[in-house]
């Protein structure tokens, strides 16, 4: 057994150099682990807002854009079918909007901003399906109702402005995505001015 002095100032010297050699390496393993759960660019664009171009859409014309992997859907609707979205409110199972699946300024008779436009996620709010867009056609999924979307899977039927029609398997309207127009022709889905 040895009786030689204890050399404190070199003691503490190992004990402060090897506390900072392992709070670098606590700190290196400490950060790529910390940078995993930031989302990765993929994961970002995936998320990011879409812009579509509407200078060339047609009266009764439907254009599909994706959207965070749903199709969205973008309709100019002309003034007849505006017209009609009034005459068939009793048939439908949420006329007023009021179950939350818009927007609060697409909550109204044409869920939309512009009236003539309209704007919705082409989801089924019953199993997931996408519904198929009928044009002048649509008197035969509900009588008097010239235009319309129909799911052929379980048979739900949407009006014009995406409500579901009463006694059909979809509980809600169709979802109205966020969106704002950033120019008369163009329209930016998954942002409006409220989040901008």
């Amino acid at each position: 057994m040895s009786n030689a002095p204890v050399d404190h100032g070199r003691r503490r010297f190992l004990t402060i150099a090897t506390s900072v050699v392992g709070g670098v390496g606590a700190i290196g393993a400490a950060v790529p682990f910390v940078a995993s759960w930031m989302p990765s660019e993929k994961a970002k664009q995936a998320g990011a807002a879409v812009s579509a171009d509407i200078s060339k859409l047609e009266p009764g014309q439907l254009i599909r854009v994706e959207w965070r992997g749903k199709p969205v859907w973008i309709v100019k609707r002309p003034q007849a079918m505006l017209d009609e979205l009034a005459t068939h409110e009793n048939k439908l199972r949420d006329p007023e909007s009021e179950v939350e699946q818009q927007p609060a300024y697409a909550q109204n008779r044409y869920r939309s901003k512009k009236p003539e436009i309209f704007v919705a996620v082409g989801i089924c709010t019953h199993l997931g399906c996408s519904p198929t867009y009928i044009i002048n056609d649509f008197a035969a999924q509900v009588e008097g109702v010239k235009s319309g979307f129909f799911c052929p899977c379980h048979g739900s039927k949407f009006d014009m402005a995406g409500r579901v029609f009463q006694s059909v398997p979809a509980p809600k309207n169709l979802q109205i995505p966020p969106y704002m127009f950033t120019d008369d022709n163009t329209i930016l889905i998954g942002e409006d001015e409220g989040t901008v």
